[in-house]
């Protein structure tokens, strides 16, 4: 690329699942000469409930430029409104200093966090980079944060084509939207990942029994399935634990609700014998759970993407991602009923998926650093 000017380049990540996605383009970028990255780390990266993975962040050798405090009191309505606010005045202080500086800053997906650290830039013209655009997921509210961001975003790099073609549909100015595929897949072919024995010395689980890999967010359009939809699965677990399977069950994002879920878990689930709840695994440790599970349940997006990747078939609870493209090992359970999930769980645990994954192809993170070069030099 030759002697270019240095481009001082912000990324914000609010969350283990973003930070998860954005690794192989924080290598791209540390690498590139031209770029200065400045790392943003704010929500639930600096909470404590929510396993501070700030120091997952920082485990993968990342420099964290700033740090910006922004968690909510609670999980109702209301606290996650005013959270929506907090963000957007701590952002604005954070932007009125730092706006001429950057020349761009990547922001990710669609959680309020998210949202509100973007609409505070907008009055200041931030060019901001927007990654998994254009998807839907019609049972949580993030589908109209993540849409709000792509209309406040510069340029974007989607998960799929179709959903760049969704995102031209959306926009007023569709000349800067490009596929690049899901770029965290990047992250299973270089990231070195637990062996059995290695996970079990690291977090004290034997995944060499049959592993259930679980995770159930809130959905947050309708509230009234989540208590019953958090005790039903919790019915399901101790259902299939005296069957002789083992549970490996990460807890939920910061989301309406998530309380009430985090609440059911840890009053009928834990202590049960090979059950196990964990606030975070970390990105390595997560995606080698995933490698050494028979099955994937719950409500993720990483359900979504990655899983098929891996072999895996996943049971996806609910609507919460209803809309989102799906692979074929991706097996829809609507209405979740004790007997419907149980009977699909034992129908897909001994079954390895052999199709594609729809997310694979796009150009990944060496598209995304060409086609941004191309666009700040131009």
């Amino acid at each position: 690329m030759g002697n270019v000017e240095l481009k001082n380049i912000g990324l914000l990540t609010s969350s283990r699942a973003d930070f998860g996605i954005y690794l192989p383009l924080i290598k791209a970028l540390n690498a590139a000469s031209w770029c200065n990255l400045e790392v943003i780390a704010f929500g639930t990266h600096l909470s404590k409930l929510h396993g501070y993975t700030f120091e997952d962040i920082q485990k993968h050798g990342v420099t964290v430029t700033h740090t910006i405090d922004t968690m909510p009191a609670g999980d109702s309505p209301e606290a996650i409104a005013g959270a929506i606010g907090l963000t957007q005045i701590r952002f604005a202080s954070f932007w009125a200093v730092t706006h001429k500086y950057y020349d761009l800053v990547f922001c990710l997906g669609d959680r309020y966090e998210m949202f509100a650290a973007v609409t505070a830039g907008i009055p200041f013209g931030i060019k901001f980079a927007h990654l998994h655009g254009g998807e839907t997921t019609l049972g949580a509210i993030d589908n109209v944060f993540r849409h709000a961001i792509a209309h406040a975003s510069w340029c974007h790099f989607t998960a799929t084509e179709l959903y760049a073609e969704r995102l031209r549909s959306m926009l007023d100015d569709t000349s800067r939207v490009f596929n690049s595929g899901s770029i965290s897949l990047e992250n299973l072919l270089s990231m070195p990942l637990l062996s059995v024995e290695a996970f079990e010395d690291k977090f004290g689980i034997d995944v060499s029994r049959p592993t259930i890999l679980a995770t159930l967010h809130p959905e947050t359009i309708n509230l009234a399935v989540n208590e019953t939809m958090a005790t039903t699965f919790s019915t399901v677990v101790q259902t299939l634990v005296r069957q002789g399977y083992q549970w490996l069950i990460t807890l939920p994002n910061a989301d309406t609700q998530g309380n009430a879920i985090r609440g059911i878990f840890n009053e009928q689930l834990d202590g049960v014998s090979n059950v196990f709840l964990r606030e975070n695994l970390g990105v390595i440790g997560y995606f080698s759970a995933m490698k050494h599970c028979k099955l994937i349940v719950g409500n993720s997006s990483s359900g979504i993407i990655e899983a098929a990747s891996f072999g895996k078939y996943v049971i996806n609870i609910g609507n919460r991602q209803q809309g989102r493209l799906v692979s074929d090992n991706v097996v829809q359970i609507p209405d979740c009923t004790v007997e419907i999930l149980t009977h699909n769980i034992e129908t897909f645990i001994s079954k390895e998926y052999s199709g594609v994954n729809i997310y694979q192809d796009g150009g990944g993170t060496k598209k995304i650093v060409e086609v941004i070069f191309d666009l700040m030099h131009e």
